[in-house]
C-alpha cells in the first residue's frame, strides 16, 4: 500500500525556517521532518511514498536525488572524475515526487496524485506532523469499518496554563494544562479508498478538510481510528524546538525504530 503525503504548503506560521525551507524539510536533530514521518510508515512496513511538493518542491527533490552521498561515506577522484561510495547508507523506499503546484488546496493536491495510486487503497498524511500511532491497527479498523476514509483522531495537547478565577479577579489556582479539552479533532495518518477521488470534484480549489470530508461523514463513510497515544504537528519554532529537545534526548515518542516498542 502506497503512503502519500502532503509536502507543498507555505507553512507561514513556521517563516523562520520556510523563508527557505519547505516545511517537511525542516529539520529535527539534523533530519528533515518528512524523514521522520517516513521512518514512522517504514517501521510499520509501509516503503512506497507518493510526495506531494509545491512550494520550494526543488529542496525536496534535491535532498532524495542525493540521498546516497548526503548520508554515506563517499571517494571523491577528481581526476578521474568518478565517485566510490563506502558504506551506504540509505533506506528501502520508493519515492515518487509529485509536483502539484505551490497554491493548489490539500484536495486538489491529492487529486493529482490519482495516476501514480491506481485503484487501490492508500495512506495520506500531512508533512509536518510526527506521531506513535499503531499503523497496523489503524488500517484493520478502517477495513473493519468497511467505509471510504478512516482518518486518526487525537486530542490535541495544551499550550498555556489554566486559571480558575473569582468574578471579583482573584486567581483561585493556575495549573499547567496537558490537554485542551476532551475532544478528538483530525489528526491526519488516513487510510483511503480510491472512491475518495470522486469527492473532489472542484481541482485544485478543493481543501479535503472541508466539503470532502463533511460529505464523507454525512453519507456515514466517514470512519475514525482514535489514537490516545502521542501525536505532535509543527507549526511553529516553539514546536520545532520541543520535537528537536525530544529527539536530542533521546526519548522522541514517535521514533518506534529506535525506541523498538509500539
Amino acid at each position: 500500500m502506497k503512503v502519500v503525503i502532503l509536502a507543498g504548503g507555505l507553512g507561514t506560521r513556521l517563516a523562520e525556517e520556510t523563508e527557505f525551507l519547505p516545511k517537511p524539510m525542516v529539520e529535527i536533530g539534523g533530519r528533515p521532518i518528512l524523514w521522520h514521518i517516513m521512518k514512522i510508515y517504514s517501521y510499520w512496513g509501509f516503503s512506497e511514498f507518493v510526495v506531494l511538493t509545491g512550494y520550494k518542491s526543488h529542496v525536496i527533490k534535491e535532498y532524495f536525488l542525493h540521498y546516497y552521498t548526503r548520508y554515506s561515506d563517499i571517494t571523491v577522484d577528481l581526476a578521474a572524475n568518478a565517485i566510490e561510495i563506502h558504506n551506504i547508507r540509505t533506506e528501502p523506499w520508493k519515492v515518487s515526487l509529485i509536483y502539484t503546484g505551490p497554491n493548489t488546496l490539500t484536495g486538489g493536491r491529492l487529486l493529482r496524485a490519482r495516476p501514480f495510486l491506481g485503484e487501490e487503497p492508500f495512506m495520506l498524511t500531512y508533512g509536518d506532523g510526527v506521531s506513535n500511532v499503531d499503523i497496523s491497527r489503524l488500517l484493520a479498523c478502517h477495513q473493519k469499518s468497511k467505509k471510504i476514509t478512516t482518518l486518526t483522531s487525537v486530542r490535541p495537547f495544551g499550550r498555556f496554563g489554566v486559571l480558575e478565577i473569582e468574578k471579583n479577579g482573584a486567581v483561585n489556582s493556575f495549573q499547567e494544562k496537558k490537554d485542551a479539552d476532551t475532544s478528538w479533532i483530525n489528526g491526519g495518518f488516513f487510510v483511503m479508498q480510491p472512491e475518495i477521488f470522486d469527492y473532489l470534484a472542484d481541482g485544485d480549489e478543493t481543501t479535503l478538510e472541508g466539503a470532502p470530508l463533511e460529505r464523507l461523514a454525512a453519507e456515514s463513510q466517514l470512519n475514525a481510528y482514535q489514537h490516545d497515544g502521542f501525536w505532535r504537528p509543527m507549526d511553529t519554532l516553539r514546536d520545532k524546538i520541543e520535537l528537536t529537545n525530544l529527539w536530542m534526548s533521546g526519548k522522541a515518542p514517535w521514533a518506534l525504530w529506535l525506541n523498538n516498542h509500539a
